[in-house]
């Protein structure tokens, strides 16, 4: 039901809704509609308002959830921190104030824009093999941001809304350490006490990436073991995050868990596709054909593929970790092999066994063991706006040393997936047409594993 009120903006009719358990309204004055959130009591008509967005921005609204996918499947307990941090979230992305200093923090600190660089040697090895004929091929070269790695997009970010919220705690999890290096850096820069929680020598995370263990140790974390792999560190971390909910932040750096999570992720990597969008244009003056990403969770992939989902005509697609192969049950291939499940409180494709019981992940890869997938990736899967398709270890190790070899870069594991898929890809394309590897993160991390699994070290 309309009502009149009169708010700190004015007298205008509002019209009543909620958001979870924030009193939303639409409010009206002339030919100008804005969107409020009560901050006050909401009984009596003088009320406190606070700008959130405009009409025109209302897509941004938080979505819980894409179809089916994600959702908040979580104790009601935590319910009300997830809605104030849904509301933070979006009053932070529309502050100018907070978008400005994020702005200097991405430049000055991160290091963007990364460059967008064509891969002239690769383009030739792959021409050489068809005929003469090929793609040309671009990597966006997010390996050059401070850490190594897109997570820092996310980190820095999310860091810096704890900080503007109040928290002086930031709790997190990590696979390949990659996250945690980010959020440690991000954290030392804004003088946040950081805690760690990553995958132990059980499982082998913490010895297959020794220096990420050691980085985040001399950035100040505290780093400690979880027996098992991500999947366990997440579930650690999320354990005590629920056990220090009004002291701690829990800084996520994957697509996934509860809204608004994966859509706050996904937000912050989305500079990604926005620079490469706008790099494209000005090297060739269009857009891509092609955008290819390895796909774990889904944060480099949807940061990537975002700006571009509604230009049907630019094929995006994503490349999943087959291990040892699709038929053994050491693989990371949640889309192509996982069935609809709740993991970590969202809705996604998610590997499991005919009981329902979560089936442990396996990659050569670390980044890539995580037995679910962005709920955002689970809905356009569907939708059949990407495409996904799977390397194996094998393939992931060869398109690691061909980098190497043939451009002078290092590529971490993960990207390595991404680049292997070339070897499907390009003779399905015309000859000249753009294809971009989102180049996720650097291989420093994986080179003496990566020398100790080559026969006679060659």
């Amino acid at each position: 039901m309309a009502f009149n009120v009169e708010t700190n903006f004015g007298q205008g009719k509002v019209f009543g809704r909620k958001l979870h358990n924030f009193p939303i309204f639409r409010y009206k004055k002339g030919a100008n509609v804005i969107f409020c959130v009560a901050i006050g009591p909401t009984q009596v008509p003088q009320l406190p308002w606070k700008l959130i967005f405009n009409e025109k921005e209302r897509p941004l609204l938080s979505n819980e959830k894409f179809g089916i996918y994600g959702g908040k499947f979580v104790p009601e307990t935590l319910i009300s921190s997830l809605t104030k941090l849904d509301y933070e979230f979006y009053s932070a992305l529309h502050d100018p104030q907070f978008q400005m200093e994020l702005e200097v923090a991405l430049r000055d600190y991160v290091g963007r824009e990364t460059p967008l660089h064509f891969a002239q040697r690769l383009t030739d090895y792959y021409k050489s093999i068809n005929k003469g004929i090929g793609p040309d091929i671009y990597l966006k070269r997010e390996d050059l941001n401070h850490g190594g790695a897109h997570k820092i997009n996310n980190a820095i970010a999310q860091a810096m809304l704890a900080k503007r919220i109040g928290f002086k705690n930031v709790v997190v999890s990590t696979g390949a350490g990659q996250h945690g290096v980010a959020t440690a850096a991000a954290c030392a820069k804004l003088s946040l006490e950081c805690t760690i929680f990553m995958g132990s020598l059980d499982m082998g995370d913490m010895e297959r990436q020794p220096s990420n263990v050691l980085l985040m140790k001399n950035l100040g974390a505290k780093v400690k073991s979880v027996k098992g792999s991500f999947k366990d560190a997440m579930s650690e971390g999320i354990r005590y995050w629920v056990n220090n909910l009004d002291k701690t932040y829990f800084l996520v750096g994957a697509t996934i868990g509860s809204h608004p999570c994966p859509t706050m992720i996904r937000e912050f990597q989305t500079i990604i596709g926005k620079e490469t969008r706008k790099q494209a244009m000005e090297k060739w003056g269009g857009k891509p054909h092609v955008l290819v990403a390895c796909v774990g969770s889904g944060s480099n992939a949807l940061g990537l593929f975002h700006e571009f989902i509604q230009d049907d005509h630019v094929r995006l697609i994503g490349v999943e970790a087959s291990g040892t192969g699709l038929d053994s049950d050491q693989h990371s291939a949640a889309m192509a092999r996982g069935q609809v499940g709740v993991y970590h409180g969202a809705m996604s494709y998610l590997l499991q066994d005919e009981e329902g019981q979560v089936i442990v992940p396996y990659s050569i890869s670390v980044g890539l063991e995580y037995p679910g997938v962005s709920p955002e990736l689970s809905f356009l899967k569907d939708k059949g706006r990407i495409e996904f398709s799977t390397v194996t270890d094998e393939e992931a190790l060869e398109a690691y040393k061909r980098l190497c070899r043939l451009e002078g870069i290092i590529p971490s594991l993960e990207a390595s997936h991404a680049i292997a898929f070339l070897d499907k890809l390009c003779y399905t394309l015309k000859d000249g047409e753009k294809v971009i590897i989102n180049l996720s993160g650097h291989g420093e991390k994986d080179a003496a594993f990566v020398f100790n699994h080559t026969p006679n070290h060659e």
